[in-house]
């Protein structure tokens, strides 16, 4: 049996995370995961059906300045928010 896990690093160094389809339990930690395997510079572009604030604080706790933060889209039903690696 091979593994099929891909290391693929995109071009722009961007790299979606929709939130909507992870269940709600597991959702915190699979973010934590996503951030924590980024490299200085690259970007996940969050997508969520709510301003998860309280994620946003725990976010700002656990990496402080080393993730910046910030909202592309902030409509209600639709968030996507950057989070960059520094």
């Amino acid at each position: 049996m091979t593994h099929a896990c891909s290391n693929t690093i995109s071009t722009d160094l961007h790299y979606p995370f929709d939130a909507r389809g992870v269940a709600k339990r597991f959702r915190h930690a699979a973010i934590f995961g996503a951030l924590d395997a980024l490299n200085p510079g690259e970007t996940m572009a969050f997508v969520n059906d709510h301003d998860p604030l309280p994620l946003l604080a725990q976010l700002t706790q656990r990496y402080g300045h080393s993730i910046e933060i910030n909202y592309v889209t902030r409509e209600p039903g639709q968030i996507v928010i950057n989070f960059t690696r520094k």
